[in-house]
């Protein structure tokens, strides 16, 4: 028995050889566009305003609109079209009196077809903004159709694999994406006014340091060299403060060889910037001012709905010590847990899962991602945390324990983290030996890389600098209400 969506592919491929046939190209190279349905909608608005009027009897003069066909309702002698573009959607009316010859092409038009427009706006007996169509023009024939209209994508795998008809059947999609957009360019206004200059680093690293995470290998061809997708961008962007640029920043994809969960894909877009003659508390007070504006630039409000909560992000933001904090947790004090078997004996006891045998500072991460990280619901900055953590910030004065390194966290997950960063070239050269260590005697974790053109570029001189990386997708997640990070990346990665 033959596949109904292939009947109904066959026949829309023999629509568009009727179009042919006609005379009609039904991919034309271009089309006079001159409003999009959002403008058009406003200037029609405004022509009822100026006019004092709102009635089936005004009219604006001609405006030519595109889009796709998302509804079509027949009346034989004329039909209404539900045209749909990048902006919203706009009713067309198309009537065989007006049109002639050119409404025989209504009978070959599907749901999903580009169309375009032109003709003068006025308001039905129902109150819809229209185009009375005067002219019409097939711009692609659509050969598959959209989701169905009312109920659109429901399978959560193939809305990700096939984002395109998640995007033409959903607003609601839509419009996260568009927020996502604004989000990102309220923190490019946000740092360019301050400032800051973006620049790009490469992707192609080949040494995958600057965080504790396992890369992905490819191999150039050319060079017969193997390369790695960067993890993080903080030494190139620190090598560009160590040249004398002393504010930049930078916002995209990292690649981690990692495992997938509703707060991790394998590639997420980072935002990392760093200022000369700053510290970790300059870098927390950017952030809350920061992360509150593009927030009130993006939804209109600094307060979201995420889940059950009502978070707001208002400055200032509570800073809370990290010992402290995992003491008030657990019960757990890490400065008398100096050693890992001692740490993990304690955890345990408190019903922590320590899993295999684990470095000071994985079970340290561990405490937090299972005690404390989801009771911090409001945006929070937790501070202070142990050096062997940190091997890439400096030293607190008079406590060489801990590193001046900060967290935020939101709704109960991490946003960004922040270092004073580390400028004393010796040190710097022992943490990455240590990490090298480290690395050996823990095979299965992941650890910081030496990296030598860094620590080259370092001994030249870095001054006092404040650090900072922040995760866009997980900003996106709140602002949006979403608890998957699938639903703010457009394409994310998936099981096979």
């Amino acid at each position: 028995m033959p596949d109904r969506g292939e009947e109904l592919f066959d026949v829309r491929v023999q629509k568009r050889q009727e179009l042919k046939s006609q005379g009609v190209d039904p991919y034309p190279a271009r089309v006079n566009r001159t409003h999009t349905n959002q403008q058009a909608a406003a200037l029609f608005a405004e022509a009822e305003s100026v006019a004092k009027v709102q009635s089936a009897e005004a009219r604006t003069s001609d405006v030519s609109i595109a889009g796709r066909i998302m509804a079509i309702r027949n009346m034989g002698r004329s039909a209404f079209l539900k045209i749909v573009d990048g902006t919203g959607s706009l009713q067309a009316h198309l009537r065989r009196d007006l049109l002639g010859d050119r409404y025989v092409i209504l009978a070959q038009l599907d749901l999903g077809d580009h169309l375009g427009v032109r003709g003068p706006l006025f308001r039905t007996r129902t109150g819809e903004i229209t185009v009375e169509a005067r002219e019409i023009a097939v711009l692609s024939k659509a050969l598959r159709p959209p989701p169905e209209k009312w109920h659109g994508l429901k399978d959560t795998e193939q809305r990700f694999r096939q984002r395109e008809l998640d995007l033409m059947s959903s607003e609601e999609v839509r419009n996260r994406f568009l927020l996502r957009g604004r989000v990102v360019r309220s923190i490019r206004n946000f740092l360019d006014n301050r400032g800051f200059l973006e620049v790009d680093t490469p992707i192609l690293v080949p040494v995958p340091a600057g965080a504790m995470a396992r890369p992905f290998t490819t191999h150039h061809n050319a060079l017969d060299r193997d390369l790695y997708l960067r993890i993080a961008t903080e030494l190139y962007l620190k090598r560009c403060i160590i040249g004398g640029l002393d504010r930049v920043y930078e916002i995209g994809r990292v690649f981690r060889n990692e495992g997938i969960d509703l707060k991790h894909n394998p590639e997420f877009t980072t935002l990392e910037s760093y200022e000369a003659y700053a510290d970790y508390r300059d870098v927390m007070r950017m952030v809350e001012e920061m992360v509150s504006t593009a927030v009130r630039e993006a939804t209109g409000a600094t307060r979201v709905t995420f889940g059950d909560d009502a978070i707001d992000f208002a400055p200032p933001w509570p800073r809370l010590d990290l010992r402290q904090a995992i003491l008030d947790a657990t019960g757990i004090d890490v400065d008398r847990s100096t050693d890992p078997q001692t740490l993990a004996a304690q955890m345990r006891e408190a019903g922590i899962d320590t899993g295999a045998r684990a470095s000071f500072g994985l079970l340290v991460d561990k405490i937090v991602s299972d005690k404390v990280e989801p009771k911090l619901v409001q945006p929070t900055f937790l501070v202070d945390y142990p050096k062997e953590m940190s091997p890439l910030a400096k030293e607190k004065p008079g406590n060489p324990s801990y590193v001046e390194r900060f967290e935020a966290f939101a709704g109960g997950m991490e946003i960004a983290n922040a270092f004073t960063e580390l400028n004393d070239p010796v040190e710097q050269r022992k943490r990455f030996q240590d990490q090298e260590e480290l690395r050996k005697l823990y095979g299965e974790e992941d650890f910081d890389r030496l990296d030598g053109a860094f620590l080259l570029a370092i001994e030249h001189g870095m001054p006092p600098t404040g650090g900072l990386g922040v995760g866009i997708d997980r900003l996106v997640m709140l602002f949006s209400g979403q608890r998957s990070i699938r639903e703010v990346v457009l394409f994310p990665q998936l099981r096979t």
